[in-house]
């Protein structure tokens, strides 16, 4: 007889060959076409709303790992929440404005740039972000992620940039809003202005020069020890390109400061920094003739050492011993502490720089020069006309233009600001930050020290890619005249025909008739060209999306890259707390930047930098999801060839895992053939209770975002609990007992529960492959048709068994050290597979007690044919070092192998019309023959 067939061996379609790259496309065809998106948000409607607000990728290149990373972690929080019982609209978008695009459409353009008019350019430009915009959309489509792609906002939808100058005008009427003169981040290679969002710090070589100013009239009255003397103010700068706006030398008020006789000449600075100083300057066998309060010098006046201009002496709280002289160059039009300075003591902001980074008249013999290209020369004349001390290189951390990637300078411009201080903004921001449930916590800290630092916000930008400042000015007293009606004629004019109206409608058709100056009655005016910071396009999301498509505000939950803290997370909360008095989101939550697997930032120089479509290509789009759960997103996230093997390999084992119990769920229906926990044997029970553990444990993760908790607890107790332990102890049953014994069906309700509620729980993850087992489960009326619209297993009480859980951790604990007997029995070649192993055991007596009536589950859960309890230790036993006064004893069983199930029994023969099978056997076979007849 062939027994083999009477065995109830796995049967499933369910591939062992996961073929993910082309199977994924296949699925996202068929959601394409059911409407999944739209189906998933009907059957939810009337749930409670969970908001995750999209911040916008830029619409501008193929995306990286970062934006891969973003999208995918964003995804897996929605359906999680889908799964937790909540509905979750996802709107998806894009930013489509800015430097960048106007950049790559200069190239395209090229010799024609010059000669196109600025709506062409703009419509060349708006082309160019819709063609990015469908590329991304694709890309983020194929990485399974779930959201209204049909729908989504674009920052040059003309609804949008209504929404945008609507927003604007609000706080332009609220007196926010201001015009004026100061210094802010100036990029010369993009020539516009930049928030502080848009400079990055790297590292930079600067020349550093300590200057002698020479003061203009005498101090014998302050300090008599210097009558009669050459007396040099010193300062020390990395800056000398801004020595010609150079209008005053900053002390501290509460230093000391000293005479310093240097030959015929005596130099002043900090008390505290003459010994550094001079050893910086290589001056030696200095004499200290006086120390002074700085107070008495405060408005005395120096020499500007090569221009025909006076520097008074200021007071400064800024002023600090960590380096340089204490006596520091001040320039109101190139340093922010400068400008204030320079308010504080009515002096002119000056900035002899044109937006080309080139020296204006009032540079005096520089006019016309690169301000870069001018350091050597201005350190040469100075050191020329003997006024300086010294000059060395500096290796430093210096602002770079986070677009062109060049340095930028602090210059004082007309700009466009709204006032940090204006209407309490600063103070009002910092109380709706405390607010907020930041994750992780150290966020708040972080985006509460930058706004309680940061200067005005720089709205205004010198480009034409953009929404622009919908200001409309008097030209005769420059007083703004927005009011009700203007701003309405600029809306209705927007929704017509976008931001592009500003440029291409006369100012009358703005204005309306008989138009005239609050301030001055002048009826001529002027509008503003000037286009606004991108951020504040993205800033105001929470406007022209959240409530204009009617969603609950403020959101739930923003996310994204921990750059946002000085970005989006940033302009959001000052444009919904300038106009709302409130922040836009109720959560926020940040990642780390994805880095090689040593760590290091990715770039092309190095040859580090990995595609998502090379992933996807070669893994499918659920390795590189399951590489996003299994990294800690709070630091830096590692990406290598190798961690994408490991996660590979990972897949493997828990796709394995999950076909396996398909296998042996073939002829199982959930309808009719589940058993109650109280019928099941206790190894089912523990199994029901153990899973019951992980689901909590997944479920807390998934709402605590511990992402890389719910990978390593399923793979885990696939790998470990399961395939290991359970599935390896339950062949036996599974393969051997008659199809519809109790014992069997136990085994498969416990596979059927855990199957499904794992298929749950990994969907957020695993998109592709639990919508594949979801079609492979067994039909169950009462299963939803699509795993998008399932939720989470529910928790069910009766489940868990603590005192189980503790018996069998036990019992596993005895079983693990069997099995290391059992594996050097195997390399010794005493058996091969543990069926033809049995054990002798001698056990300590609390051991004993524990498994007084266990013998035989032990005996089982060790799959050996025999387990033998013996007294004291056989000669040759191996003891425990786990478990102390436990030996372990194995030898070859002596009894026949059963044909059918491979067991050593003593039954074996005693059958006559089955010889070779054992008695166990023989009884299923008695009751699978008749039927068979």
């Amino acid at each position: 007889m062939d027994y083999r067939a009477t065995l109830n061996l796995p049967q499933t379609s369910f591939k062992m060959k996961a073929n993910l790259a082309q199977k994924e496309p296949e699925l996202l065809k068929i959601w394409e076409q059911e409407g999944l998106y739209n189906k998933v948000q009907q059957a939810t409607a009337g749930r409670p709303i969970y908001l995750l607000h999209d911040g916008p990728p830029y619409a501008n290149g193929f995306i990286h790992l970062g934006t891969a990373f973003n999208k995918v972690l964003k995804d897996i929080i929605l359906k999680s929440k889908r799964m937790a019982g909540f509905h979750c609209p996802y709107i998806p978008g894009w930013d489509c404005h800015g430097l960048p695009i106007e950049h790559n459409v200069d190239k395209e353009l090229g010799e024609k740039k010059k000669v196109i008019g600025k709506l062409a350019f703009r419509g060349s430009c708006r082309k160019y972000a819709q063609k990015w915009i469908e590329k991304q959309k694709a890309d983020f489509k194929r990485l399974g992620v779930l959201g209204d792609w049909d729908n989504p906002y674009l920052t040059i939808d003309f609804k949008y940039e209504t929404a945008i100058a609507r927003e604007f005008n609000r706080f332009l009427a609220n007196g926010s809003v201001t015009r004026s003169k100061k210094p802010v981040y100036w990029c010369s290679s993009c020539v516009t202005a930049l928030a502080e969002a848009e400079v990055e710090y790297e590292d930079h070589a600067s020349p550093s020069i300590y200057v002698k100013f020479p003061l203009a009239e005498d101090l014998d009255d302050v300090v008599p020890e210097l009558a009669a003397k050459k007396v040099f103010a010193v300062i020390w700068t990395t800056t000398p390109w801004t020595l010609p706006a150079n209008l005053a030398v900053a002390l501290h008020p509460q230093f000391t400061y000293a005479a310093v006789k240097n030959g015929d000449e005596v130099l002043l600075m900090a008390e505290g920094l003459v010994e550094r100083a001079c050893e910086a300057c290589g001056i030696s066998g200095y004499e200290i003739l006086a120390t002074f309060a700085s107070g008495p010098l405060e408005g005395k006046k120096c020499k500007h050492p090569f221009l025909e201009r006076e520097s008074v002496i200021v007071l400064a709280d800024y002023v600090t011993l960590d380096s340089g002289t204490g006596c520091v160059h001040t320039a109101p039009g190139h340093g922010r502490e400068d400008y204030l300075t320079g308010l504080r003591y009515g002096l002119p902001v000056l900035s002899p720089v044109d937006d080309t980074g080139r020296f204006t008249d009032e540079a005096g013999p520089y006019a016309g020069m690169n301000i870069l290209e001018a350091n050597p020369r201005i350190c040469d004349d100075l050191r020329a006309a003997g006024y300086l001390l010294e000059q060395s290189k500096l290796s430093h951390s210096y602002p770079h233009c986070w677009r062109c990637k060049k340095p930028v300078i602090f210059r004082a411009t007309e700009q466009w600001f709204i006032g940090m201080d204006n209407n309490d903004l600063r103070k009002k921001a910092l109380a709706a930050i405390k607010e907020v449930n930041w994750t992780p916590s150290w966020g708040m800290e972080r985006i509460y020290g930058m706004v309680e630092g940061r200067p005005d916000w720089c709205l205004s930008r010198q480009r034409a890619w953009g929404v622009p400042i919908t200001a409309i000015m008097c030209s005769k007293c420059g007083h703004i005249i927005n009011d009700e009606a203007i701003n309405s004629r600029i809306e209705q004019l927007f929704l017509k025909e976008g931001a592009d109206a500003w440029f291409s409608h006369e100012l009358q058709d703005f204005l309306g008739a008989e138009t005239r100056c609050g301030k001055c009655g002048s009826t001529e005016f002027a509008k503003e060209t000037d286009i606004l910071d991108v951020w504040f396009d993205s800033g105001v999301s929470f406007a022209a999306v959240v409530e204009e498509r009617g969603l609950p505000t403020p959101a739930d939950l923003y996310l994204e890259g921990s750059d946002q803290h000085r970005g989006w997370f940033q302009s959001s909360l000052l444009a919904s707390v300038g106009t709302r008095g409130r922040a836009p989101y109720k959560g926020v939550l940040t990642h780390g930047f994805v880095v090689d697997g040593q760590g290091r930032k990715m770039s092309k120089s190095i040859g580090n930098v990995i595609a998502p479509g090379e992933i996807i290509k070669e893994y499918g789009a659920d390795i590189l999801r399951l590489w996003v759960s299994s990294e800690d997103y709070r630091d830096d996230i590692k990406i290598s060839g190798e961690i994408l093997r490991r996660l590979s390999d990972a897949y493997r084992k828990i796709r394995n895992t999950v076909r396996y119990m398909l296998g042996n769920l073939s002829d199982f229906s959930p309808a009719k053939d589940m058993v109650a926990i109280a019928d099941m044997p206790e190894i089912d029970q523990w199994a029901i209770s153990r899973f019951e553990l992980v689901k909590r444990r997944v479920m807390n993760a998934y709402e605590f975002f511990e992402f890389h908790t719910v990978f390593h607890a399923l793979y885990n107790f696939c790998t470990v609990t399961m395939s290991a332990f359970y599935l390896d102890i339950l062949k036996d049953r599974l393969y051997t007992e008659l199809d519809s014994s109790l014992a069997r069906r136990s085994a498969q309700t416990v596979l059927y529960e855990i199957l499904d509620g794992m298929t749950r729980l990994m969907s957020p993850v695993l998109t592709f492959t639990s919508a594949e087992v979801w079609n492979h489960l067994p039909a169950d009326d009462g299963r939803e048709e699509n795993i998008f619209l399932a939720g989470f297993p529910p928790i069910k009480e009766g489940n868990l068994n603590k005192d189980l859980n503790l018996t069998w951790e036990r019992l596993k604990g005895v079983r693990d050290e069997i099995t290391k007997v059992l594996e050097v029995a195997r390399q010794d070649k005493i058996i091969g597979h543990s069926l033809e192993a049995e054990v002798w055991l001698a056990v300590p007596a609390d051991l004993a007690d524990f498994l007084e009536n266990k013998w035989q589950t032990l005996e089982s859960i060790c799959i050996v044919s025999k387990l033998y309890r013996v007294e004291k230790a056989q000669e040759g036993a191996m003891t425990s070092t786990e478990i102390p006064g436990l030996a372990i004893l194995v030898k070859s069983a002596a009894s026949e192998k059963c044909e059918r199930c491979w067991m050593r029994s003593e039954t074996v023969g005693q059958n006559a019309d089955h010889p070779t099978i054992c008695g166990r056997c023989s009884s299923v076979i008695a009751q699978i023959e008749p039927a068979g007849e």
